[in-house]
């Protein structure tokens, strides 16, 4: 097995965000079954050292396309595009995102479950139809745009992430 190969290659898969789930999950199982390091305990040191090397190699690419934000995320990186670094975003997301910052922090501090999850549900609407035309930017080739739209998206998980936590707070 080769180190240097990419996570499509790992698993014998197009360099593409559009992925069948499925079949990811067979590949991952078939190759974690001949890697994982309970298959190799008769082997020499070396050998379950180099088992235990491949089998967190499948983990992690794995779990880099399994998720959709990682996965453009690494085709953009792919691409000599790195998404982490700083950019500007529009004014009018900017001012969407404080809205529904203060929305959320109203929200909790009203111990306002209801309200949280309508915040939570029009969220993730909102962010499958991002994920829909992030789709569409990586099969038209547009990288800048994916990588804007990608951007916007990191944003929002986090958003919904703190949803997620205010939801946890007032119900506990």
């Amino acid at each position: 097995m080769d180190f240097s190969r990419d996570h499509f290659a790992l698993f014998g898969l197009p360099r593409t965000y559009a992925l069948d789930l499925e079949e990811l999950d067979r590949l991952y199982r078939e190759a974690q079954a001949k890697v994982h390091p309970d298959r190799h305990v008769l082997l020499g040191d070396a050998e379950r050292r180099l088992a235990m090397q491949w089998s967190t190699q499948i983990n992690e690419a794995y779990q880099t396309l399994r998720r959709p934000l990682s996965r453009a995320k690494y085709l953009l990186a792919l691409g000599g595009i790195e998404v982490d670094q700083e950019r500007r975003m529009s004014s009018e997301f900017l001012m969407q995102q404080m809205e529904w910052r203060e929305a959320v922090a109203e929200a909790r501090a009203a111990l306002a479950g209801e309200e949280l999850e309508r915040l939570h549900l029009r969220l993730k609407s909102e962010m499958a139809l991002q994920y829909q035309k992030l789709q569409v930017q990586f099969e038209q080739s547009a990288a800048a745009a994916a990588a804007d739209l990608l951007r916007q998206l990191m944003f929002q998980e986090k958003l919904l992430a703190e949803i997620d936590d205010a939801l946890t707070a007032v119900e506990a």
